[in-house]
């Protein structure tokens, strides 16, 4: 995929699952890969394994939540490299449990991550973009669309991240700035392995249907491939296309296969 030959590159939540792999498949098609997370041991295991197998990659350890930190690693990028040609907006969690029993804690950790997190990269990155003509892609989930039991935190977090999408969508485009909004189904991560507080825990079972999971290699491929097209709003996997179609003619169908999830 000639688009990336050459292309600066800023993938945050790169420490693992899609992140990581989406880093890997953006430095194999010959871009230079900036992964960022909080997590620097889990960051440089990535960096390396790209590097191992011949592309070219960088740790820039960073929490989304700091707006301050998003610019000085924006500015780092364009002082070091000269542009940013692609941002992919990934770093995110999910709060789990009845919305009437979460707290104004999770409420806030959640949206300060998922969207918030969102919005500083989209703020630090949008003039080297526009300089650059570039691609921005923001990770949505199809929960913005149907909504599990004990996941409305997280679906209200990635629904505002699909309204974000689409608003940047149409600002960005008269600049020649292509906005692809992803909403992946069930993919293989760690997503379920990190704790209401944030807290990675490496050995906690996924309770999510594992017949439906996609492999994170085969995601990576089909998002690339998505913001290489730059295409708008981009839902993937099977069931995932099937949630939001169920969504918007037959959602009291939906409605009543949830409520038996």
């Amino acid at each position: 995929m000639a688009a990336f030959d050459g292309k600066v590159v800023w993938i945050t939540g790169a420490s693992s699952g899609l992140g990581a792999h989406c880093a890997a498949r953006f430095a194999s098609l010959g871009a230079h890969v900036v992964c960022s997370a909080r997590r620097e041991e889990a960051l440089s295991e990535v960096v390396d394994g790209i590097r191992a197998a011949g592309g070219s990659a960088e740790v820039a350890v960073l929490d989304v939540t700091d707006a301050e930190a998003c610019e000085a690693v924006a500015a780092g990028l364009v002082q070091s490299h000269g542009r940013i040609d692609v941002v992919l907006a990934n770093a995110g969690f999910g709060i789990s449990g009845p919305v009437a029993r979460t707290s104004d804690e999770d409420a806030r950790r959640q949206f300060d991550v998922n969207v918030f997190g969102v919005l500083n990269v989209v703020r630090a990155a949008t003039p080297a973009l526009i300089e650059a003509k570039g691609r921005l892609a923001i990770v949505g989930s199809v929960a913005a669309f149907a909504v599990p039991p004990k996941t409305g935190l997280y679906a209200a977090s990635k629904a505002a991240v699909h309204a974000l999408g689409q608003a940047m969508e149409l600002e960005l485009a008269r600049k020649g700035v292509s906005v692809t909004t992803i909403h992946p189904g069930f993919v293989e991560s760690e997503i379920a392995r990190v704790d209401n507080d944030g807290v990675h825990h490496p050995d906690r079972d996924d309770p999510r249907p594992s017949a439906l999971m996609w492999k994170t290699e085969d995601a990576a491929r089909v998002m690339v491939q998505a913001i290489a097209r730059r295409k708008g709003t981009f839902v993937f996997t099977g069931h995932g296309r099937f949630a939001v179609w169920l969504s918007r003619f037959a959602p009291g169908v939906l409605k009543a296969i949830l409520r038996r999830s």
